[in-house]
């Protein structure tokens, strides 16, 4: 088999289909699997197709799969999504989405070095990140608007910086508590109220080329969308290098943005929306040349970036919004547990 063949021959209907596989549960709620790690091997006539197919669960029950096949120790295969329905035993059948379906005859589908290398991408981002220290951490139960502790031990208490009398208020949040920003303005901006949570600069914030994961629980009504909104930031994107974690435009879909000294602003963008009135895990992820963004657990975009792209900078690091100017994008809704890991 060549380096870029993909297992394919599809049934009569013309629907690409993966091989059925049992599938561990390492972790489970209620009986039902919340993240699987699927290894299969499909050998068909003498062709060995080694899958890795890390899965992490969503909350509707099914899986999101990005798959990479092996051919001699060289990427070869899958550069699609699979969805995979999860049952109560924890056996999977992984099917290809709608997306993924190729019109094929009988043959192989070739795929061109883009796509695996963007199926590579998708299969490094999807394994579960612990790795790194923990250099900031706020969860906010001390019931402060300001003078907020760094958990992480490190020292980078947040301090409320505020402009026409803009107030960050406590408010319940499972055990303990979170802040909630001011509300979306109508007026001109220069007339609204600003605020934003920051704490001076330090190395320890400042990646370099490393990598870095950093996130936060996110309350955000529909109606409180904007064209967009920082969540945590370190950095300007026109002036300085960064990292930041934002929600853009009215649909309200996070995304992570990294800019390093060189030109251009590097940006994924997740495909569902946080702007729902519920609580919502977000974290971005830069992992060597991918950057990825997850909601939820689950992996929701990622894309190609430099090996060399590099953030040190001498600004603060911002929770809420980029300052206290008119022009801070503002963000509208409830923060909690805001970290950031760096290695």
């Amino acid at each position: 088999m060549t380096t870029r063949r993909v297992l394919a021959i599809a049934a009569l209907t013309g629907l690409l289909c993966a091989p059925t596989v049992a599938a561990p549960a390492t972790a489970a709620t209620g009986g039902r699997a919340d993240v699987l790690t699927v290894p299969a091997v499909a050998v068909t006539g003498g062709w060995a197709d080694a899958l890795t197919v890390p899965a992490m669960a969503v909350a509707s029950g099914r899986v999101h799969v990005q798959a990479v096949a092996m051919a001699g120790g060289r990427a070869a295969a899958l550069a699609a999504s699979a969805v995979v329905p999860v049952s109560a035993a924890g056996a999977v059948v992984p099917v290809l989405d709608a997306r993924a379906r190729v019109a094929i005859s009988a043959r192989v589908e070739a795929l061109t070095a883009r796509a695996v290398a963007a199926a590579e991408v998708a299969h490094a981002a999807v394994s579960r990140a612990t790795a790194g220290s923990l250099v900031a951490q706020f969860r906010f139960d001390g019931g402060r608007a300001t003078g907020i502790a760094d958990e992480s031990g490190l020292g980078h208490t947040l301090r409320l910086v505020t402009g026409n009398g803009g107030v960050v208020r406590a408010v319940p949040h499972n055990r303990g508590q979170a802040l909630r920003f001011p509300a979306k303005c109508t007026g001109k901006p220069r007339t609204c109220a600003h605020a934003a949570l920051q704490s001076p600069s330090t190395a320890t914030l400042n990646p370099g080329t490393r990598n870095i994961s950093y996130g936060a629980s996110v309350l955000l009504p529909r109606d409180q969308t904007t064209k967009g909104q920082n969540v945590v930031q370190k950095g300007y994107s026109t002036s300085t290098s960064q990292w930041k974690l934002q929600v853009d435009g009215a649909a309200g879909r996070p995304s992570c943005v990294l800019v390093g000294a060189k030109p251009g602003i590097k940006i994924v963008r997740s495909t569902v929306s946080v702007a729902d009135g519920r609580w919502h895990d977000i974290e971005c992820r830069r992992r060597g040349t991918a950057l990825t963004v997850l909601v939820d657990g689950a992996v929701r975009g990622n894309r190609l970036i430099a090996a060399d792209l590099s953030i040190t900078n001498n600004r603060p690091l911002s929770v809420g919004g980029k300052g206290s100017y008119a022009d801070n994008d503002q963000f509208h809704g409830t923060v909690d547990d805001v970290w950031v890991r760096v290695g």
